[in-house]
């Protein structure tokens, strides 16, 4: 009875041991005798007890790693540091434990290294400004020197650059006087386009201005010559009506001569006025003389 208890604990202890379960997204890498066997997968794994040993739990997961902030020299002897987290995955898990003996140290010494070349040719301007570039340069080392430990760099991200005190107070100082600049030269500019505008708004007001007492003026032009033209046309009919009454009472020479003396008395009415009688003028005078001297002898002779 005892034998059999004996037999069944050992039965249960070499099935828990030989029976593995690999988790979604792990491997088990497996030595047989000391030496590489297989890369058991996610699922169930039989090994053998005594031969068979797990040599490590590889995660095929992308991974992160933050990599110590470093005091790096620009190219103009500025003193920054950079603080640099790195993506990676890694694609051959046996690679991944025989080729170095700490993947995540060999990441984290090469990004170092690879960080200090890359800013060392670069100014601390550049630095700020190159971000973008800097990381694109940092994955491409990364990942080339990665390939032969099983291991591909994603992507890698510089978090923070952070300059010495000093160059932070003169940094803030150029901005401020770059901002005040900038202010001025706004201000300047919004001067001078009010100034533009106002001249244009006189330019455009003289401009309606004159054109207004140009319209002015030709209306009341037109108006004067359409007056004239009315006074001239009521002065045509008039005239036409006094020849249409003379030429229906059919005057003699004896009238007209009579109503043309008529009208020069008028004429020579005011004080300034000189009248000059043409020489035709004095025959019919003298002939209204005779007349007239004909009509007192003819009153005399009748009383």
């Amino acid at each position: 009875m005892w034998i059999l208890l004996i037999l069944l604990v050992i039965i249960l202890i070499i099935a828990f041991t030989s029976i593995k379960i690999v988790k979604q997204a792990e491997v088990y890498i497996i030595e047989r005798l000391g030496k590489f066997y297989k890369v058991a997968d996610a699922g169930l794994t039989i090994i053998i007890p005594f031969f068979d040993h797990v040599r490590s739990v590889v995660s095929l997961k992308q991974q992160t790693m933050d990599v110590p902030p470093q005091d790096v020299i620009t190219k103009d002897n500025v003193t920054i540091t950079i603080d640099t987290v790195v993506f990676y995955q890694i694609t051959d898990p046996a690679k991944a434990v025989y080729e170095i003996q700490s993947l995540k140290k060999g990441i984290e010494y090469l990004a170092i290294t690879t960080i200090r070349d890359i800013i060392g040719k670069m100014n601390l301007d550049e630095t700020f400004s190159s971000r973008e570039g800097i990381n694109n340069q940092l994955r491409v080392v990364l990942d080339d020197a990665t390939d032969r430990w099983g291991c591909k760099v994603e992507r890698v991200e510089i978090k923070d650059i952070t300059p010495p005190a000093d160059v932070r107070d003169a940094m803030e100082k150029e901005m401020n006087a770059e901002r005040n600049k900038r202010a001025l030269i706004l201000e300047s500019e919004a001067q001078r386009q009010s100034a533009i505008t106002i001249a244009e708004g006189k330019k455009q007001a003289a401009i309606l201005e004159a054109d207004a007492d140009r319209e002015a003026q030709i209306r009341r032009a037109a108006g004067e010559a359409q007056a004239i033209k009315e006074v001239a046309e009521a002065k045509a009919k008039e005239i036409q009506m006094v020849y249409e009454a003379i030429k229906k009472a059919n005057p003699d020479d004896k009238l007209v001569q009579l109503k043309s003396l008529e009208a020069l008395e008028k004429v020579a009415d005011g004080e300034a006025n000189k009248v000059f009688i043409p020489f035709e003028a004095t025959n019919a005078l003298a002939s209204l003389g005779s007349l007239s001297e004909v009509v007192k002898d003819n009153k005399k002779k009748s009383e």
